[in-house]
């Protein structure tokens, strides 16, 4: 195993290190250090994850913010509020399903899985692979990998792949106008012969990468040759296109950029030989500033320790790759 602590051009430790965040603290000890560490139950009585549950209806979701103005809208914005919440708890807390509130949290989502396999209602009547996959991963992180709810959406992203092996979302590949169907009856099915989103595909890999046996999938890693062919260049369609998303970062991830990227590849086993991973992070490397910490644009929530979970989530990659 070489050092990986070596293959920075400054140390990305003394920050995280130094950090009066006691979750950040608490992984760099025991994912960056591999000291022993206190039950990750501990995390979980920390006043941030206290308030995040506090705001958890009775049914299980969290309400959208601006709910009131959302109701008569075709999407379901509780579902999309409950993946976010949902994401904190999981990447930022450690929940699982040991914990009530995710239990209620998985079932509501379960209660909006399709026939077909899919989470319904982020887009409306339509399919959407990316959120579908999104909330996906954190439901098997927090402990749903063997449910059989899990292994449908699993068989139904698959089965929705583009003919060249990647995912795109639907109406996109039908030139179809978001507002004009995402209340239609009818469910537009994807165009197979279109490109795939790179924008999407990243997303849809991060559900198969968070799974002990779909991550050696050889379509899942064919899809993420598919991602690493399409590293900083524009994506086939608008959503996101820029060159520039790929240096706009976010935790816990949610688009597709060069950090999620980098951790779905680093789980898939992706080598640090391959030339698009070294690429990757010979560009990550000249966007480190002395202090450790990373030149990339924020998409900021309300969390001023961002910067340093991006810190966090770095340096594991990093130690993946070189293990």
């Amino acid at each position: 195993m070489e050092d990986w602590k070596t293959k920075f051009n400054y140390d990305p430790l003394t920050p995280l290190i130094y950090s009066k965040n006691d979750a950040i603290l608490y992984f760099t000890k025991r994912d960056l250090l591999e000291k022993e560490v206190k039950s990750i139950e501990n995390l979980w009585s920390l006043q941030p994850a206290i308030e995040i549950i506090s705001k958890q209806q009775e049914e299980g979701y969290w309400r959208y913010p601006a709910w009131k103005t959302k109701l008569s809208e075709p999407e379901n914005y509780n579902l999309l509020e409950t993946y976010r919440q949902l994401g904190f708890l999981v990447e930022k807390y450690g929940f699982n399903r040991g914990h009530e509130a995710i239990k209620k949290a998985a079932e509501y989502i379960f209660s909006c899985q399709s026939d077909e396999g899919d989470i319904r209602g982020f887009y409306g009547t339509q399919y959407s692979p990316n959120y579908t996959a999104a909330v996906t991963e954190l439901l098997i992180k927090s402990g749903y990998e063997n449910d059989q709810r899990i292994e449908n959406i699993l068989k139904w992203l698959l089965s929705m792949r583009q003919d060249d092996g990647g995912w795109a979302i639907a109406m996109r590949t039908n030139d179809a106008k978001y507002l004009d169907i995402v209340s239609s009856p009818i469910k537009f099915e994807p165009n197979r012969k279109k490109s795939f989103s790179h924008m999407v595909t990243g997303i849809v890999i991060r559900a198969f990468a968070a799974h002990s046996k779909y991550k050696n999938n050889e379509s899942v890693k064919a899809a993420a040759e598919l991602l690493t062919s399409r590293f900083f260049k524009s994506d086939k369609y608008p959503d996101r296109r820029g060159v520039e998303y790929w240096t706009k970062v976010s935790f816990p991830f949610w688009w597709t950029d060069i950090v999620s990227s980098l951790d779905s590849l680093s789980n898939l086993s992706f080598s640090i030989t391959h030339p698009q991973i070294k690429l990757a992070l010979e560009t990550l490397r000249d966007k480190q500033s002395e202090n450790g910490m990373w030149d990339l644009k924020l998409l900021k929530g309300k969390d001023k320790n961002l910067s340093l979970w991006i810190n966090l989530a770095i340096c594991r990659i990093v130690k993946r790759l070189y293990a």
